[in-house]
């Protein structure tokens, strides 16, 4: 499901490919002291970042000019910061509009519209310092009332907003304040230690708006970020010009970016082989791979923390016996999963929600591996002399259903396969019976995250929003609850290992590998151009060759 959001679609249909993340470790506060603050100074600060920019790449200094072609599938959501959750609408306002916090390529925190932030020592109220002389592209000033009225738009259940979900049992309406025109304060419901990343582009509805912002964005796309939209048609593509009121000058080196939309990935993919476009915003790994750095063509890689989760109803026969889902588990050859969905990126799953990116992700749990005579013994444990169960998906995920299927059939277990439209898949009432929540086996893609509390707080505590398996477990729950408020290395540890250890007993999903992620661009005639874990655009350091 999409990284936030009751109403919105997921990864697959957002088009969002997974998210890495090699996020520096947990900081231990000192004293009172502020979790943020220390995450913030160990973070890039943006006057470094912009020195570190003066050149495109270690192959040569950005050259001022020059307008990016770029692929992408036409948005099947409204081009609305506020509402979209694909890739190609998301990517399309990261050009215009900008958060207070953004992701590098390796999860860092780095600061954009805020230059600074802390918690105060009960880890519930948070404070953000603005920073000064920034403007929207109208001229309209940056203050602490817009952010306030941005955050409070999100809030509202009015505004059908994707971000949502991201904030529930965190910050609830009413809980963004300023003090002068510079500070924002957050007060939370409960102390949440990695709350700057809700506000950062890990929450990717969350850019900042006007105050006066009524959803017509693709008319007025107005934001303080690195260019300007000209011109928006939802069957053809975009076009942005460089903004020249921009805060981190001499950025943006590019003159502008044209926005090219194809039908389908193999129409995107000759474009670039044939030179009509230079980039794409949401490259394939199956497709583009195989080009292995030739013909002009470069492709960035990097791990990820986007996922396709097995899900098993455990409330359901034959899930609702532990044995059972252990069984599905062990009769999968992970590394095979891997090759044949994943084009081999990406790092092994043990089904848990930690993924090897993460900090606190325990690495003492033995690996689940296939095991053909454990499998027979779990599913005789259970009392079944054979298991037969309907897996159900949508297109994006045939390859990976296909695999399941016939890796499963060498251990003894029938797997069906049920193909529904990703219209029906997500479709329906998502409270009563919407298949990917109420189907007994089903697989669902998720974009990544940067933390892993926005996988497991709606997948897997009891009463997620998104827990499709229906999985139970107060110890669980109160691990999480612990984790998220926990201030230090050791105490993240000890609670993201009993989680993990929990979910790896009890099987509620099977991951078989954690994503990897590409872009690729023509480097012939441009340098800068990167791959993002979550498919983020920042296009602000790319110059022509």
């Amino acid at each position: 499901m999409p990284q936030s959001g009751a109403d919105a679609l997921p990864q697959h249909w957002q088009d969002v490919l997974p998210a890495a993340r090699t996020r520096r470790g947990f900081l231990t506060l000192a004293g009172g002291g502020a979790l943020a603050a220390l995450l913030a100074a160990c973070a890039p600060s943006a006057e470094d970042d912009a020195s570190a920019g003066t050149t495109a790449s270690a192959t040569g200094p950005a050259r001022r000019g020059g307008t990016l072609r770029v692929g992408a599938p036409p948005p099947p959501t409204a081009l609305d910061p506020v509402t979209a959750y694909d890739g190609t609408a998301i990517a399309l306002y990261q050009l215009v509009a900008e958060y207070l916090v953004w992701l590098d390529k390796d999860y860092k925190l780095v600061p954009r519209l805020a230059t600074k932030w802390s918690s105060d020592a009960t880890g519930r109220t948070w404070t953000f310092t603005l920073r000064e002389g920034v403007t929207f592209s109208d001229g309209t000033k940056l203050d602490a009332a817009t952010v306030k009225a941005s955050f409070d738009r999100l809030l509202d259940p009015k505004s059908k907003s994707a971000a949502l979900s991201a904030f529930d049992t965190v910050l609830k309406p009413g809980g963004v304040t300023t003090e002068g025109d510079a500070t924002v304060v957050f007060t939370l419901e409960r102390p949440f230690s990695d709350f700057p990343y809700l506000v950062s582009a890990g929450n990717y509805n969350a850019v900042i708006l006007k105050t006066d912002y009524t959803g017509d964005f693709a008319r007025h796309g107005i934001g303080t970020g690195p260019f300007t939209l000209t011109s928006y048609d939802v069957s053809t593509g975009a076009a942005f010009v460089r903004n020249p009121k921009y805060w981190d000058s001499p950025r943006p080196y590019l003159d502008g970016v044209d926005v090219r939309f194809y039908a389908d990935d193999q129409a995107d993919l000759v474009a670039l082989q044939s030179g009509d476009i230079d980039a794409q915003f949401l490259s394939r790994p199956a497709l583009v791979e195989p080009l292995g750095n030739g013909g002009g063509i470069t492709v960035d890689k990097v791990r990820s923390t986007g996922v396709t989760v097995l899900t098993l109803r455990v409330d359901k026969a034959p899930f609702d016996r532990k044995e059972v889902r252990q069984a599905v588990a062990y009769g999968l050859d992970r590394p095979a999963v891997r090759q044949a969905a994943g084009s081999g990126l990406g790092d092994l799953g043990n089904d848990h929600l930690f993924a090897p990116l993460f900090p606190a992700a325990p690495t003492d749990i033995a690996q689940r591996t296939k095991d053909k005579a454990k499998v027979t013994d779990l599913l005789k444990a259970a009392g079944l002399k054979s298991l037969r169960f309907t897996l159900t998906f949508d297109p994006p995920n045939k390859d990976f259903a296909v695999t399941v299927q016939s890796q499963l059939k060498e251990v003894g277990i029938t797997v069906d396969l049920d193909q529904r439209s990703s219209k029906e898949f997500y479709g329906g009432d998502q409270a009563k019976d919407t298949p990917w929540l109420f189907t007994t086996a089903n697989l669902v893609g998720w974009a990544g995250r940067p933390v892993p509390s926005q996988f497991i707080i709606p997948m897997v505590k009891s009463d997620g929003v998104w827990n499709g398996s229906k999985y139970a477990n107060k110890a669980l729950d109160a691990a999480a609850e612990a984790y998220d408020a926990a201030t230090s290395d050791a105490e993240r540890r000890k609670q993201a290992e009993i989680i993990a250890e929990a979910l790896h007993e009890d099987v509620p999903i099977v991951i078989a590998y954690w994503s990897g992620a590409a872009r690729a661009y023509n480097s012939g005639r441009f340098r800068g151009v990167q791959a993002h874990p979550s498919q983020y655009v920042d296009f602000t350091t790319v110059s022509r060759i």
